[in-house]
């Protein structure tokens, strides 16, 4: 019990017993009279009219006390109690009134306006005291059951995951206190659990990047179903680090695997930043995919001028260089697996021809090449230098040209091979068509200006051997 409420008891027990010793010089200054009611208060009249007065203030104030320490079936019934018992002593203080007898009570009749040949009025005053009696039965039901309309509200709400107060605040019962104190450990929860929810999504794009959810239609990992799939088109990007078998030979199995995961930490975030998503780690290697050609085609140019700056910051290994081969064409995006074990992956005839493209990118010493497919689906004012480096044909596919992206190379030798792109793809052509002397000449005169261009070095060595052959 608190302490203000044992002042309380001791306050309303002394002024309790002080208004019965002076209520009686309070019911000595009421008359009644056939004249109606009158009062006539001596000194301690008045005073035992304060005293009562006090002591029904602080009765009322511990009765509302003890309401708080009751449950809602009880508050209902002990705040109604008095109410009820008021009334019925009403009621039968009024059914019989016309046959009491005194000055009391003919004074009572007298304000009534009742008597024994004016009985109607009786019942006049019984509605009025039973509508009063109902009006208040309505505002106590409407305060008593106020909390449980805030607990349907709260519940309500938190059901629908709207709820973010931290405090609840229903009833000031005992009751009521608990039930908030419950809601209050659900909403926390409901909050620990959400957020783990975006977490555990959070970390979940990590292996199922959003964009891939988005080519599915999907929002979330949750809703990725075994065999799910969609056909887009789309652009696919092959990017090795292909030096690093050189790089592994000289690091522990530790330091290889920080080192690659170093350069791959380069080349995630600017594929991401093109609007692209890594399908797959291939070891020193990644399999990225676009929208857009030529939105993979300046992540082409990004990456490679990333790896430049990471390779002058760390001189002191080995160099690293970069291929990357791109291609444009019609991809399955899909959930391949089983019920235990789903995996998001694309799977398309483009893959393998960007593959095989690869192959040709580390023949030809070239960085960066492309197919006449995502050639043909560049925006029409997407202006950069290129030259046809010759044809691939992967199994069960047609040729596919192929073209090598020049701005990723130094600006000096990117300027001297497109003035010779012309007599380049020439000799590219002459070869295709087994006019290898021509082809030859074509290479000598380009590798006369630009010495260190493989493509060219590649394509001369290869005339040769053609010519001495036949």
């Amino acid at each position: 019990m608190k302490l203000s409420t044992k002042i309380f008891i001791g306050i309303f027990i002394v002024f309790f017993i002080a208004s019965l010793v002076l209520g009686s010089y309070v019911f000595d200054g009421i008359s009644f009279s056939k004249q109606g009611l009158s009062f006539n208060f001596s000194l301690l009249g008045y005073i035992g009219l304060a005293v009562i007065g006090i002591s029904n203030v602080f009765g009322s104030i511990l009765f509302f006390r003890f309401l708080k320490t009751q449950k809602l079936s009880r508050v209902v019934f002990f705040s109604t109690l008095p109410l009820s018992v008021v009334y019925g002593f009403s009621m039968f203080l009024i059914s019989g009134i016309s046959n009491f007898d005194g000055e009391v009570a003919q004074g009572v009749q007298k304000i009534l306006n009742v008597s024994r040949t004016q009985k109607y009025n009786i019942v006049l005053w019984a509605i009025i005291i039973t509508i009063v009696y109902l009006f208040a039965l309505f505002l106590i039901y409407a305060f008593a059951c106020r909390p449980v309309q805030k607990f349907e509200q709260i519940a309500h709400r938190l059901s629908d995951g709207l709820v973010r107060e931290e405090n609840f605040s229903i009833g000031s019962s005992k009751q009521f206190k608990n039930i908030e104190a419950s809601l209050e450990k659900i909403n926390y929860n409901y909050k620990a659990k959400e957020n783990l929810v975006r977490q555990t999504d959070l970390e979940a794009q990590k292996f199922i990047p959003k964009q891939f959810l988005k080519f599915l239609g999907k929002t979330s990992i949750t809703e990725l179903e075994l065999g799910n799939q969609v056909q887009k088109r789309a652009t696919t990007l092959f990017c090795d680090i292909t030096s690093a078998g050189k790089v592994s030979s000289t690091l522990s199995l530790e330091e290889n695997f920080n080192f690659i995961n170093s350069y791959l930490n380069v080349v995630s975030p600017i594929i991401r930043k093109y609007d692209g998503f890594v399908d797959k780690y291939l070891g020193d290697g990644i399999l990225a995919v676009f929208p857009r050609p030529e939105r993979a085609m300046e992540c082409s140019k990004a990456i490679c001028r990333a790896i430049e700056i990471k390779n002058k910051s760390h001189s002191s290994l080995p160099e690293v260089c970069i291929r990357i081969s791109i291609h444009t064409g019609e991809v399955i995006f899909g959930v391949v697996g089983e019920e235990e074990r789903k995996s998001p992956t694309i799977i398309s005839d483009v893959v393998n021809l960007a593959s095989k493209m690869q192959d040709i990118n580390k023949l030809m010493g070239t960085k960066v090449i492309f197919s006449k497919s995502a050639l043909n689906e560049m925006p029409t004012k997407y202006d950069f230098a290129y030259r046809f480096i010759g044809s691939v044909t992967a199994q069960d596919l047609d040729s596919e040209s192929l073209f090598e992206n020049l701005e990723v190379l130094p600006r000096k030798k990117r300027d001297r091979l497109v003035k010779l792109k012309n007599t380049f793809e020439q000799g590219v052509r002459d070869f295709t068509d087994g006019k290898y002397i021509k082809a030859r000449d074509a290479f000598k005169q380009v590798l006369k200006y630009v010495s260190d261009d493989k493509a060219s070095y590649v394509y001369f060595n290869t005339s040769c051997d053609k010519i001495s052959i036949s």
